[in-house]
Order: structure tokens, then sequence, then C-alpha cells
């Protein structure tokens, strides 16, 4: 991945949070729901079986999103 994907990639992140935080304060998606569209994107970046010893891109998406999930960021977990 270049330089220029990495920066992409970071805004479009802290856009999408920063709107899910947004609706979730307003009171137009619960808690619940916004954990949920978080495994939805999770989800679409399945893991590769643990006998594969480099990691994708993929598999990078899938645990970032998982650690976003389990640090809550304002969520109320």
């Amino acid at each position: 991945m270049n330089y220029s994907m990495e920066i992409q990639g970071s805004a479009a992140l802290s856009i999408c949070e920063s709107t899910l935080l947004c609706l979730g304060d307003l009171g137009i998606l619960r808690t619940e729901d916004i954990v949920g569209i978080l495994k939805d994107a999770k989800n679409a970046h399945v893991a590769v079986p643990p006998h594969i010893s480099v990691q994708t891109d993929h598999q990078a998406v899938n645990s970032l999103i998982d650690r976003i999930i389990k640090g809550g960021n304002r969520l109320k977990l």
C-alpha cells in the first residue's frame, strides 16, 4: 500500500468514525446499531485461515475494526 492510500484510508476512517459517533450522540443510532455497522464492516474482511503466515490487507482491516469495537471509542458499551 502506498503512502497516498494510507492517508486516504486514515481520512476515511476518521470521517466515518466521527459520523457514527455524531449519530449516536444525537440519538439517531443506538450503540447496538453502531456496533452492528462496525461488525458488518469487519465481517466484510474475513480473516484468512491461521496457517497462512502473511497478513493481508483484509486481515489488517478486520483486526483494526475489531480493536475499534473492543475499545468502545466513547460508545457506551
